[in-house]
């Protein structure tokens, strides 16, 4: 095996992850979107860049995650860097997914809060037979 650049390992980690990789700046515009980001929420990357997250987060959720977004980087801190946040989200075709992610939080060499990379996976289907499950059991414990 050769010697190859950090930054094309890097490159190639990125858009070859399945999981989706979103950079968004300090307001929230999206500035990096991977190919796990077109496969899971619909949007090529040239739709998505330029724009805001607003498109994948649920209407009724992006007053409170535009709330909280604007903390995280007036303060440079979220307990997502270390925890998974489990949320609906959103695809381009309108359909409700449920995802979970971690991000980091980029920062200047000052300190200051430039924007968060997320790291996002889909977990629908797992909901969906959690779900199922969940109500199977309140079906058949009703009936007993």
């Amino acid at each position: 095996m050769g010697e190859y650049s950090h930054d094309w390992i890097c490159r190639n980690i990125v858009e070859g992850a399945p999981d989706a990789i979103i950079f968004a700046d300090s307001g929230g515009i999206i500035r990096l979107w991977n190919s796990g980001a077109e496969a899971i929420f619909g949007h090529s990357a040239s739709e998505a860049i330029g724009r805001s997250l607003d498109i994948i987060i649920p209407e009724k959720l992006r007053s409170r995650h535009n709330e909280g977004y604007r903390k995280v980087m007036g303060t440079g801190v979220s307990r997502y860097t270390s925890e998974l946040l489990a949320v609906p989200a959103m695809r381009k075709d309108g359909a409700r997914i449920s995802i979970e992610f971690s991000i980091v939080v980029l920062k200047s060499d000052e300190g200051a809060a430039v924007g968060s990379a997320a790291l996002i996976r889909d977990v629908t289907a797992r909901w969906e037979r959690e779900k199922a499950a969940k109500e199977a059991t309140k079906s058949h414990a009703a009936t007993v």
